[in-house]
């Protein structure tokens, strides 16, 4: 699941950012909300924790912002605790209002709550032909159930989140092992990506689910950039 913060404090959103990763979600971290809409275009996020108080605009406004555009839920975290605010946080679409300062359980909480209440949606992502759900580990191309091993399920889970970014190799090394726990090499990630789209695409040579980046790593577009 990836999050997007919203954040001008360093101090807090990098603390969050280590707290939210140890519970294993991908985290960016945005300091204004000129800066938010720009990721949120280009990119897809699970969940959006946001403050009122920002530099260039009213936190307020971006949540309208998100809620107009994305099926997504919106977490203020904020110094702001008046009954006002919070009652104005809610009725702009805010599935959540936290005050500061908080605890990062109550907050992981609340943020596996929120997404529970959207997972209907979120776990199921169809690409061309390809249907996978991401919670029953279950893939189907043109209605036939596709096996990917544990570590090929590994290497394109990491790619779906990353969805519309560029994930490196380097990265994938780091993340992936074999079935006795023995880190593979970087000739071997090759042969499994290559079996990963012998798997899903239609024709491996011109791939179009799995975008090789030349020098870099590999790609799963965005929906909106196919």
């Amino acid at each position: 699941m990836k999050i997007l913060i919203v954040e001008d404090n360093s101090a807090i959103s990098d603390g969050l950012k280590f707290s939210l990763e140890h519970e294993k979600f991908i985290v960016d971290i945005t300091k204004n909300i000129k800066e938010a809409q720009k990721e949120l275009k280009n990119n897809l996020y699970n969940l959006v924790i946001l403050d009122i108080m920002l530099p260039d605009g009213d936190g307020i406004d971006l949540c309208k912002y998100i809620k107009e555009r994305q099926d997504i839920p919106v977490i203020f975290l904020t110094a702001k605790d008046s009954e006002g605010d919070i009652i104005k946080g809610l009725n702009v679409g805010a599935d959540d209002y936290i005050v500061k300062p908080f605890r990062i359980g109550e907050l992981v909480a609340r943020i596996n709550n929120a997404l529970r209440k959207y997972n209907k949606d979120t776990n199921i992502i169809k690409i061309d032909n390809v249907t996978i759900d991401t919670e029953k580990m279950s893939i189907y191309k043109n209605d036939h159930e596709v096996i990917l091993t544990s570590l090929e399920w590994r290497i394109l889970n990491t790619l779906l989140n990353s969805r519309g970014n560029t994930v490196t190799r380097e990265k994938l090394l780091s993340l992936a092992c074999d079935i006795r726990g023995n880190f593979i090499n970087d000739n071997s990630l090759t042969v499994y990506v290559k079996r990963i789209r012998e798997k899903l695409e239609d024709d491996i040579n011109n791939p179009k689910i799995i975008k090789t980046i030349k020098g870099i790593g590999y790609r799963i577009e965005n929906e909106d950039n196919r």
